[in-house]
């Protein structure tokens, strides 16, 4: 039966106020009535400390990779809905996957989906309205973020580019002694020498690709991230007629965090649409640069000068730049146009002490929390505490409820983002 139209608004209002640590959640129960599924995992770039969004199957969703769904993304044509077997957590599994117009990917695993063609069709048109919805979503809250957010969201990324950089070397280390003694000619079936060979190669290559893409996810080149904006105006200059010259930043700036790096381009985007809606505006000039510790923005126009800092869309492109911890200014020159000056800092602000009292924990759950913060596992965690690896375990899952956290990655960025002061 057809869910009702008053459960399909309350679907909608939820996921439109789910927060950004339980979106996939409300989506993969907004999604149940027309598709079912063991997990669904949203992988976005929108949120580069997070970018996957998991519900459902621990097994699954506890191991399920970025490269995983990178690869299942690249064989998915645009706009339509894929359905068959994939890697996913380790293993071959049917899935169902769609893309959406901010890049990002939803994957639901074994899905399962009405039988008639009609209904089948009808749930695969609910499922992408609702996949799309959360899309956008997730877009403007990463862009509206606010300055705690952000904090956290830089401290989860930093600490996945650590474990990943850790094992590079660890496994690279391994692999290159391996192919020094394959081809040191000790080994007799030139064959066997050479698969085994280009198999180490191959993993190197794996890898340093592994390595590189979540690098990619925590910073973006400022060139690049430039190259991006354009190619996000593009349409408007050409449906509107609007001349944007573009004043490139330097080739060798800084490499942009990605939080900054998504929300200049929605800041500049925010002011370039904001300038349009005023009369006799026929050109806008767009510049980036880098000082080394911020990223400086310009936008000016060759308008009436009517642009205000008090219209409604500049005030919520301020707050916008306040999240940041930068600030804007406008000047305004009757006849000549406007200017606006947008200074982002690249570096988060120190981490201000957060009211850790009211997560509820006890005094042995503080005390676990603080040996996962300084980057202790399991069992030099029990080591440490004189309790068994299985009592570490049950800690460190009342840790992960009482902070409404999904991993370990997520409670050490949460204890940062306080503060809380970590033991050795």
């Amino acid at each position: 039966m057809t869910p009702s139209t008053w459960t399909l608004l309350e679907a909608v209002a939820a996921l439109a106020n789910a927060p950004l640590m339980s979106i996939a959640e409300r989506l993969r129960e907004a999604a149940l009535p027309y598709v079912g599924s063991s997990a669904l995992v949203i992988f976005t770039e929108d949120c580069t400390g997070r970018p996957q969004k998991k519900a459902g199957a621990e097994g699954i969703i506890s191991r399920v990779s970025i490269p995983e769904l990178d690869q299942l993304r690249s064989h998915i044509a645009g706009g339509e809905a894929w359905q068959g077997e994939a890697t996913i957590a380790g293993g071959q599994r049917p899935v169902l996957a769609l893309t959406s117009e901010t890049n990002a990917l939803l994957t639901l695993t074994e899905p399962v989906l009405p039988e008639e063609p009609l209904e089948r069709e009808s749930a695969l048109r609910m499922l992408d309205y609702l996949w799309q919805l959360t899309a956008r979503r997730i877009q403007e809250k990463v862009a509206d973020a606010p300055p705690s957010y952000l904090l956290e969201s830089r401290a989860a990324s930093a600490e996945r580019l650590r474990v990943t950089a850790e094992l590079m070397d660890r496994h690279s280390t391994t692999l290159e002694t391996m192919l020094a003694a394959l081809r040191s000619g000790s080994l007799d079936d030139a064959a066997a020498r050479k698969a085994v060979t280009d198999l180490a190669a191959t993993s190197l290559v794996n890898l340093r690709t592994l390595s590189d893409r979540t690098s990619d996810l925590v910073e973006e080149p400022v060139a690049t991230a430039f190259e991006r904006l354009r190619e996000d105006l593009r349409p408007l200059m050409h449906f509107s007629g609007l001349d944007i010259q573009f004043i490139e930043p330097p080739v060798n700036g800084r490499a942009l965090p990605g939080e900054v790096a998504h929300a200049a381009r929605a800041i500049v985007r925010g002011l370039v649409l904001a300038i349009v809606e005023q009369p006799a505006v026929r050109r806008v000039r767009v510049q980036w640069d880098c000082d080394g510790v911020n990223l400086l923005i310009n936008v000016r126009d060759d308008g009436l000068g009517e642009l205000t800092a008090d219209s409604p869309n500049i005030a919520r492109l301020n707050s916008r730049v306040a999240a940041l911890d930068g600030r804007m200014s406008i000047e305004v020159m009757a006849g000549w146009g406007a200017d606006v000056q947008v200074v982002l800092p690249l570096d988060p602000p120190s981490a201000p002490v957060g009211d850790i009292g009211g997560w509820g924990l006890a005094e042995r759950e503080m005390e676990v929390l603080q040996l996962l913060a300084a980057g202790q596992r399991n069992r030099a965690i029990s080591a440490k505490l004189h309790i068994s690896e299985n009592t570490v375990k049950f800690h460190v899952r009342n840790i992960f409820r009482k902070l409404g956290v999904g991993s370990r990655t997520e409670a050490i960025a949460l204890a940062h983002s306080h503060g809380l002061r970590t033991q050795g």
